[in-house]
């Protein structure tokens, strides 16, 4: 199957399209309505190819025991993590508007799935793909049920093996070809030194067939901007609208001003990566008129004489004549006319080089 796949309508990934770029608002909306209204526009101004958010049936996600955990962390909304994630998850027609809110900005839309039953709201509400945490990278049997629905899925990989990835590839790859794999460490906020950038360059191998691309939690622009260089076609970056808010994703996430100029930077970096044909370029014309050096004559030469090596020199001549990567094979040929010191060397004052 093809490196490249449409990931939402219209917008092709892989090959040699623009990065897709991810604004990950996940539950940084604080549990209101408003405010993730104002956190999808924030995404569309700055430039952002899709605003996600993340999906869960609670009780489906975690046991009774996990919901009634005591969570007396500064970043709690409730005494109980079960009531603390409760806060933070939207219903369903909430979900909707928000769905209706991004088509009227003009940005695609979608969420994180973190259980089955939100595999299917998500695939009724018609998101353009569905994105897999790295939560649930490894999670074989959603992974199945996901991968059926036949919507393009992005698998992240944060505390996964390499294995497991094989596993993920081999089981999703027969059901469903329109997948990708992001390189991601699970860990807010994130050190350079745990990113590993690298490991797109393996999943490139590993896994030919299929994008990859990398979804960072570290502070700051340069490394997602790094990994566009080593071929991430798809870069997501959680997103806030101010890193002191509660919760603890906010400290790993872009402010307004920092999503803007990644994707400023992202841009401007596909555009510098261009062609890897190495040849000289038509904006270099005017430095090589003024700059480029010929081959010169480093004395009188008679007519009929011999070039030696001794003969010649190299230096910005008018007119310009041979190269000076040409000097080497000059020696021993003849000379069609007197040329004087310093004059240029060009090709009509010799004779034909020989075979």
């Amino acid at each position: 199957m093809p490196l490249e796949f449409e990931l939402c309508p219209g917008r092709m990934i892989g090959g040699d399209h623009p990065c897709f770029i991810i604004a990950e608002i996940g539950q940084n909306h604080q549990g209101d309505l408003a405010i993730a209204k104002k956190m999808i526009k924030m995404a569309k101004d700055c430039g952002a190819d899709c605003a996600k958010f993340q999906k869960s049936e609670i009780p489906l996600r975690f046991n009774r025991a996990a919901l009634v955990r005591p969570y007396t962390s500064p970043n709690s909304w409730g005494p109980t993590y079960g009531e603390h994630k409760k806060h933070l998850e939207f219903s369903h027609d909430q979900y909707r508007e928000l769905q209706r809110y991004a088509a009227e900005v003009g940005i695609f839309f979608t969420a994180s799935a973190w259980d089955e039953a939100s595999v299917d709201f998500l695939h009724g509400l018609g998101v353009p793909f569905i994105k897999v945490a790295s939560a649930d990278a490894n999670n074989l049997k959603q992974l199945e049920f996901t991968a059926k629905k036949g919507r393009p899925m992005v698998i992240s990989s944060g505390m996964q093996n390499m294995d497991t990835m094989h596993k993920v590839y081999n089981l999703v790859k027969h059901l469903n070809s329109r997948f990708c794999f992001l390189q991601c460490t699970s860990t807010y906020p994130l050190d350079p030194t745990d990113v590993n950038l690298r490991v797109i360059n393996a999943y490139r191998h590993e896994f030919p067939d299929i994008p990859v691309g990398y979804s960072g939690h570290e502070t700051g622009i340069a490394i997602s901007i790094a990994a566009i260089t080593l071929g991430a076609k798809v870069l997501e970056r959680h997103v806030t609208l101010d890193k002191t808010w509660k919760g603890s994703d906010h400290a790993a996430s872009l402010e307004p001003n920092e999503l803007a100029e990644l994707v400023r930077s992202v841009r401007c970096v596909e555009l510098a990566l261009g062609s890897p044909e190495k040849r000289r370029l038509p904006c270099e014309q005017t430095c090589a008129a003024k700059l480029a050096k010929s081959v010169v004559a480093r004395q009188a030469i008679k007519v009929g004489a011999k070039l030696t090596l001794e003969m010649l020199t190299v230096k910005v001549a008018d007119p310009k004549g041979i190269p000076p990567e040409e000097i080497f094979n000059l020696p021993g040929r003849r000379v069609l006319r007197d040329i004087g010191e310093d004059d240029t060397m060009t090709a009509d004052a010799l004779e034909p080089a020989h075979c």
